[in-house]
């Protein structure tokens, strides 16, 4: 598989306090990698890492093979556009002055794809409308503009949606799909809505206490969290062995916890189990999401 991102081992120290402690993760080219993790977890200070604002005091990372300490990783990160907490505009000018100084920054040779990447945001029809006057939804897709000046091909967004309406967390949804499967760009974005980015993520990255502490698919979460029986018990290894002579699918949780995929004989079960001595306590159907997986990965609590 190839990767745009790798990093290895990386270590950020501000004195007394540890942001990222030994970070290692995988961002395949061509996906949408969901950056999951609380506020204090590392996630903005690797973003800002990558976009070469701050620097690691241990380990690396490389950037479609470059290494951050190679003389080439300042050019490479010209294939990056980033939007890092808040969106880069002017507000005293409008949409399409913004992408012309950025089009200047940048020394690009002409402003003809403009227009273009404006219609590409959905900013095509604001005119000489100055950026103040835009709500929140549209200053951020500004945002993204200006991160697609010079078409690069990996987009890093931290908390793209944060702040958003219903309707502009939608656009927001939109663009980014429109991006990485009509553009081919490869997105790493970080966000505290998780049931929206459940929506869009090819590839998740959990991050806590400035570590990965697990890297999966779509695929791979959606098996983990998949529809169950969720059954409490006096004695789970009763329960295991007679789940496994019915040829049943499960997961034990602890001593007296289990999921059951698929949809045995209750009665069966309850049968079997009572001629085992093992009674059954409880009984319920549970369906994890994003949000309840990514507790029970890394707990409750905060990285006050």
């Amino acid at each position: 598989m190839d990767y745009v991102l790798k990093t290895n081992n990386i270590c950020k120290q501000y004195r007394n306090y540890k942001a990222l402690n030994g970070l290692t993760m995988n961002v395949p080219k061509g996906s949408i990698y969901g950056f999951v993790g609380r506020n204090g977890a590392g996630k903005t200070t690797l973003i800002r890492m990558i976009c070469g604002i701050q620097f690691p005091t241990s380990g690396g990372f490389e950037l479609y093979g470059v290494n951050n300490s190679d003389n080439k990783i300042s050019e490479i990160r010209r294939r990056i556009g980033a939007v890092v907490e808040t969106p880069s505009v002017i507000t005293y000018l409008t949409a399409r002055e913004n992408l012309e100084i950025q089009y200047d920054i940048m020394g690009l040779p002409d402003y003809s794809d403009i227009d273009q990447l404006l219609e590409l945001v959905g900013l095509k029809n604001t005119g000489s409308k100055l950026v103040k006057n835009f709500s929140l939804g549209m200053r951020q897709r500004l945002g993204i503009a200006v991160s697609l000046c010079g078409s690069p091909d990996f987009l890093v967004l931290d908390e793209p949606i944060n702040g958003l309406d219903p309707q502009g967390i939608i656009e927001m949804r939109e663009l980014i799909l429109k991006l990485n499967r009509e553009k081919n760009i490869t997105i790493l974005i970080s966000s505290h809505i998780l049931d929206e980015l459940s929506k869009i993520a090819t590839h998740y990255g959990f991050i806590n206490n400035g570590q990965i502490v697990r890297e999966m698919s779509a695929e791979e979460l959606q098996n983990e969290c998949r529809k169950c029986i969720r059954i409490k018990v006096t004695d789970t290894s009763v329960l295991t062995r007679v789940l496994d002579e019915m040829g049943m699918d499960y997961k034990v949780i602890d001593k007296e916890n289990a999921d059951i995929y698929g949809s045995p004989d209750i009665t069966d079960l309850a049968l079997s189990l009572w001629e085992e001595k093992c009674r059954i306590i409880t009984v319920s159907e549970h369906d994890e999401d994003l949000e309840g997986f990514f507790i029970s990965l890394v707990g409750g609590g905060s990285n006050e």
